[in-house]
């Protein structure tokens, strides 16, 4: 069954939602009404076209942003689990083990070390990191500084 590309950009008003506030709670009548369709065909609509039901999409975006957390941070596994919607560390836990296969104690106990250990990464990988993040042309950035210095920009210019 196809849908129809007014309903596809309803479905993705709600599912940004979701992704822009995974921490939030999302009931299928609060995404329905972000859709503008009944609680009933959002539900169903959803999981047509994202193969997923919106439930199990919303667990999905929050386990991710926990992993990234366990491994990025040092924050206590409690404050992680509220920080992504969580309301109760066991339930929390016990998803988390259900969708990922270990505990997030497990998760970071293994990913942290191995995000730091250098010595397994070829040096090309290392260097590449590390480059400094260039967005603007250096060509663009040597006029800019000569303007600078001839002239002062104004907070407007900024």
């Amino acid at each position: 069954m196809s849908q129809s590309p007014e309903l596809l950009r309803r479905l993705l008003r709600a599912k940004d939602r979701m992704d822009g506030a995974p921490h939030e709670e999302w009931p299928v009548h609060r995404l329905a009404k972000v859709s503008a369709v009944s609680p009933a065909h959002f539900a169903r609509s959803f999981k047509e076209a994202f193969s997923v039901p919106p439930h199990r999409y919303l667990l999905t975006r929050r386990i991710e942003r926990a992993v990234a957390l366990l491994r990025d941070t040092e924050l206590p596994i409690t404050d992680i689990a509220f920080q992504t919607g969580w309301k109760s560390l066991g339930t929390f836990g016990r998803i988390f083990r259900d969708i990922t296969g270990e505990s997030p104690g497990e998760l970071r106990a293994r990913v942290q070390p191995a995000a730091h250990d250098r010595d397994s990464v070829p040096e090309c990988i290392v260097r590449a990191a590390q480059r400094p993040d260039l967005k603007t042309a250096v060509s663009e950035k040597r006029r800019r500084d000569s303007v600078d210095t001839v002239a002062p920009r104004s907070t407007e210019d900024v």
